[in-house]
């Protein structure tokens, strides 16, 4: 019982610290020069209103640049159609050995921008009209090389659900942020590969996407390339300026969750710590309660559900996630359990069309 509630109230206790620093970013001071660089492969659903989206913003002096990573659909057609000058289009080269596409796409497109300030958004992401002048401001004020936004995740399918508002759960209740402010780190770097603004001389210093250039988890990967070059990175809170609908059925979120698992949590050393700190602190207190009710089982699972739903009313994420969370986390463990044996038995991970041998 005693282990249960520490480790449920833990998490709790670390996020309410954490809400103090997890924060929308401000508006710029000043009119920023900013360079929006969008990796696009097979993206014909989408490509369309992202680039609509970041062309909507305002007091900001901005480029968009698109780079079609040999599209076998309509991409290459719909960019073409979009008349505005101030987008650019471009060919990725052939994917080299040893990348994978999205850090090689995201690479060239460094070297075709502009300007100082670059922001890399994935094309399912839809910023508001003041996002890109809002991280530049976050950029402004803070004396980072490299800071990531977290989206807010729209999700509507039992799968999405489920699942993916656990990954601010995992962000804010165990990653200690006041100490990722003050400590270089890479243990503390954390981030989400759905959007990302950069410094180009810090982006050049730490060795940019090359440097994780067989990575398919740039959200944890980058911000800790950074932080191994002795460069600061940020978290923001992505809520009110950016949404995105990662992935519209299971089979997508079960190969979208698998894919880059084992360079996180899926580790032979680290998923028995997860499995027993996420099983027992959040898991397993309604089964206690259940089974055996008394002042700390009942009080393990007000903080483990309380955390979901102080998270669910902040960051605008579905009640019904919140009510299932212990189906959730459990439903986590599974995929990341999978993703491990999957590696240990040599079965490449898959993305758009590519086949990448497991991290």
């Amino acid at each position: 019982m005693i282990f249960a509630f520490v480790l449920a109230a833990g998490p709790l206790l670390l996020a309410l610290a954490n809400l103090r620093y997890y924060v929308a970013p401000p508006v710029a001071i000043a009119v920023p020069a900013v360079s929006v660089l969008i990796p696009a492969r097979n993206e014909e659903a989408t490509i369309g209103a992202a680039c609509a989206a970041v062309l909507a913003n305002k007091g900001v002096d901005l480029e968009l640049i698109v780079l079609d990573d040999h599209s076998a659909d309509r991409t290459g057609q719909i960019l073409a159609s979009i008349g505005d000058p101030r987008l650019k289009v471009a060919s990725a080269p052939d994917l080299p050995p040893g990348w994978s596409g999205k850090q090689h796409a995201c690479a060239h497109l460094a070297t075709l921008a502009s300007h100082e300030l670059m922001v890399f958004v994935d094309a399912d992401v839809r910023l508001s009209p003041d996002a890109v002048s809002r991280m530049a401001g976050f950029m402004q004020r803070n004396d980072v090389g490299l800071a990531s936004g977290f989206p807010r995740q729209i999700v509507r399918t039992w799968s999405e659900v489920l699942l993916l508002p656990l990954i601010q759960f995992l962000l804010l209740g165990y990653l200690p942020m006041g100490m990722m402010r003050r400590a270089v780190s890479p243990a503390f770097g954390a981030g989400c590969g759905q959007l990302f603004i950069a410094r180009r001389d810090a982006y050049q210093r730490a060795g940019g996407h090359a440097a994780i250039r067989a990575s398919l988890h740039d959200g944890i990967k980058l911000p800790r390339a950074f932080r191994a070059a002795g460069i600061p990175t940020g978290l923001f809170d992505a809520t009110d300026i950016a949404a995105c609908r990662m992935y519209t059925n299971a089979g997508d979120l079960w190969e979208g969750l698998t894919k880059n698992a084992t360079e996180g949590m899926a580790t032979p050393k680290a998923l028995p710590v997860w499995t027993a700190i996420l099983g027992i602190g959040q898991v397993l207190p309604p089964v206690l309660l259940a089974i055996e009710p008394g002042v700390l089982s009942a009080a393990a699972v007000c903080a483990s559900f309380g955390l979901r739903f102080l998270l669910a009313w902040r960051l605008r994420q579905p009640v019904l996630s919140a009510l299932l969370h212990p189906i959730g986390v459990a439903a986590l463990l599974l995929v990341q359990w999978t993703a491990l044996a999957r590696a240990a038995r040599g079965i490449p991970a898959t993305w758009r069309g590519r086949a990448y041998p497991a991290q």
